[in-house]
């Protein structure tokens, strides 16, 4: 067999932008995307993106050429994911959360040619403009109007065009770009940047058309779901679901912005089968007056921070199926999924739950996964005790940091990327999550999971949300130290001592926290993370407490 070679017919690279193609055949009368009083169908969808991708290449934009789009998760951001890339060029979400002086950043490193602009941001992306340096090219603006948000939707002198308008002058029977090769970039994602300044995170077409149909397979993604765009599509691409959703022929459901009524009242009105989103939204949802079971199930994928099992329980009873999995924007979405035994059906919920709040398992497709020790590179034990650092290896890795070889190469070596997450891997060769190497506590040469810590302080029924951190302490050098937010509508709040009273009977006491601040409403990323390097430092200005000996 040593004569038989690829051919032109195998070679064809492997992007997921030909889904949107067969979708357009499939399901072309079917609804695409829903967004207030606008359906599109397949067939409506593939063309606009066409149109999109041709006017693009009108303006000059090149194979290679960086566009940028500041947008929520409406029907223009959702088409520019298609779009962008059927030009050629390379697509740069940024988080339409973040200040001026970032994203000014950002478009500067990236050398962005051409920026999409909402007309809810249209301010803050022409104050990032005016923070470039003299004399250095400007990208040009396309600013995307919204029916439902009038004020900000005429195009002014600042902006080339509008987004419809490229729509309306672009070529339905456009070639869209095919890459050359499945390796060239196709996608550029700035980190959150919530442990250090963000890192230009950059993916080729094969590492997006993996990861896309992975995760449709690990989740049971069936045909023709209805999905809620809870999940920022900024985030990592929507963990790669604007690309999975078209595959299976999927209706979209768009939205601005969302609070838990406005989840529930979509989920009624569309019947949403399934929907994304950070531990954040699970807590949104269960932290909500009148909140009644669901008549029909809705599958919800959460990732990110850990979630407590007391979320998952409430969650749950509600009658969300809540899948939980892992993975950061170096692997462009999931890569690890907390695949469910038939037999854990058998345990107590609380068991379920904590069982679910794991990491688990490579998905299919995925190479491997281990939890090593970061010195010698050697996997540490399966007994869900020894901590080590969490190492992937995969076709959805990253191709890397964009002009930052130093940071590539420091987080590739010896054939794994290095997540900088800490975690324990369980004797069934299921992975948990223990912490941020930065967020591991170290109190008299002890190591403390802050996660584990929150994993209790979740299971007192006042607590909406918490985090732990380390505080500096005279004897200890660290002891752990507590921010809670508690629940809307209670009579009585619990005071420190009933925290810590609460803490101790469920904990060791050299985990239990010395110290609980009480707060409103916890610092967050635009992603909806709690920003533990805030936390950190409101710690670190209370100065060193006076540990006593335990």
């Amino acid at each position: 067999m040593d004569e038989l070679k690829p051919t032109l017919a195998s070679l064809s690279p492997l992007t997921p932008l030909a889904f949107l193609e067969r979708t357009a055949t499939v399901y072309g009368d079917c609804p695409s995307v829903i967004y207030n009083e606008i359906t599109y169908t397949w067939s409506q969808t593939h063309r606009r993106c066409l149109q999109v991708a041709s006017s693009l290449s009108s303006y000059g934009i090149k194979p290679g050429h960086v566009v940028s789009v500041v947008a929520p998760n409406i029907p223009a951001m959702y088409e520019l994911q298609f779009a962008v890339p059927m030009s050629g060029a390379i697509l740069n979400n940024i988080n339409s959360r973040l200040d001026a002086r970032t994203i000014s950043i950002l478009l500067r490193h990236s050398e962005s040619k051409l920026v999409f602009v909402d007309c809810l941001s249209r301010d803050v992306i022409l104050d990032a403009l005016s923070l470039f340096p003299p004399n250095t090219k400007r990208p040009s603006l396309v600013l995307i109007a919204d029916d439902a948000e009038a004020a900000g939707s005429s195009v002014t002198r600042d902006f080339c065009c509008s987004y419809e308008s490229m729509v309306e002058k672009g070529d339905p029977g456009f070639r869209w770009v095919q890459p050359r090769s499945e390796w060239d970039p196709m996608v550029l994602n700035y980190t959150s940047g919530t442990t250090s300044s963000p890192k230009g995170v950059v993916h080729c077409h094969r590492g997006i058309f993996t990861i896309a149909v992975g995760s449709l397979i690990d989740w049971g993604v069936p045909k023709q779901p209805v999905y809620l765009w809870t999940l920022p599509i900024f985030h990592a691409n929507g963990w790669s679901y604007p690309w999975g959703i078209a595959a299976v022929g999927g209706t979209n459901i768009c939205l601005r912005k969302f609070d838990a009524p406005t989840i529930y009242s979509l989920i009624k009105l569309h019947g949403v089968t399934h929907m994304c989103g950070a531990p954040v939204v699970l807590t949104m949802l269960t932290n909500t007056t009148n909140n009644e079971p669901l008549k029909n199930p809705v599958q919800i994928l959460t990732a990110g921070a850990p979630p407590p099992s007391a979320v998952l329980f409430r969650t749950e009873s509600l009658g969300f199926v809540v899948s939980h999995g892992y993975g950061l924007t170096e692997t462009a979405g999931l890569v690890v999924s907390c695949a469910w035994k038939p037999k854990w059906n058998t345990f107590p919920a609380s068991e379920r739950a904590r069982l679910k709040s794991r990491q688990g398992v490579k998905i299919v497709g995925f190479t491997g996964i281990d939890v090593v020790d970061p010195k010698s590179g050697k996997s540490v034990k399966r007994d869900g005790v020894a901590l080590g650092e969490v190492v992937l290896s995969g076709g959805c890795i990253m191709l890397g940091y964009l002009k930052d070889p130093v940071g590539t190469s420091k987080s590739m070596k010896d054939g794994w990327f290095y997540t900088g997450d800490v975690g324990v891997m369980h004797s069934d060769g299921y992975l948990e999550i223990k912490d941020r190497s930065k967020d591991v506590i170290i109190s008299g040469g002890e190591n403390i999971s802050s996660v584990e810590i929150e994993s209790v302080l979740y299971t007192h029924p006042a607590v909406n949300e918490a985090a732990v951190v380390a505080r500096p302490d005279e004897y200890w050098g660290e002891t752990p130290c507590a921010f809670v937010g508690f629940k809307d509508g209670l009579t009585q709040k619990p005071r420190e001592k009933d925290i810590i009273d609460f803490c101790r009977e469920k904990m060791p006491r050299y985990m239990v926290p010395r110290t609980v601040v009480f707060k409103d409403e916890l610092p967050k990323t635009s992603t909806g993370k709690i920003q533990k390097f805030v936390l950190r430092e409101i710690a670190k200005g209370m100065g060193s407490s006076k540990g006593s000996r335990m």
